[in-house]
């Protein structure tokens, strides 16, 4: 039997031992993926088809959005 320590009840799971017990619990995370090095987190709310992922100082998150795409940059992009 494997052992598990929880600190935080927020819901309950009542488990009766028989021949068989499969047991799944799912939790959801934090919102959205965090950058392991940097812990930054990416905002793709705004994503289109060919989105770039790129960095925007003034908010300190990834963005991926219709600002930066494949089109903008080869089409008279910015650099």
């Amino acid at each position: 039997m494997t052992s598990v320590n929880i600190t935080t009840t927020k819901n309950t799971v009542t488990v009766n031992e028989g021949d068989t017990t499969v047991v799944t619990v799912v939790t959801r995370g934090p919102a959205g993926p965090t950058f392991s090095l940097s812990g930054l987190t990416l905002d793709d709310s705004g994503k289109v088809d060919d989105s770039v992922v790129y960095f925007d100082s003034s908010s300190g998150t990834f963005k991926a959005d219709a600002t930066t795409t494949k089109l903008t940059l080869v089409d008279g992009g910015n650099f």
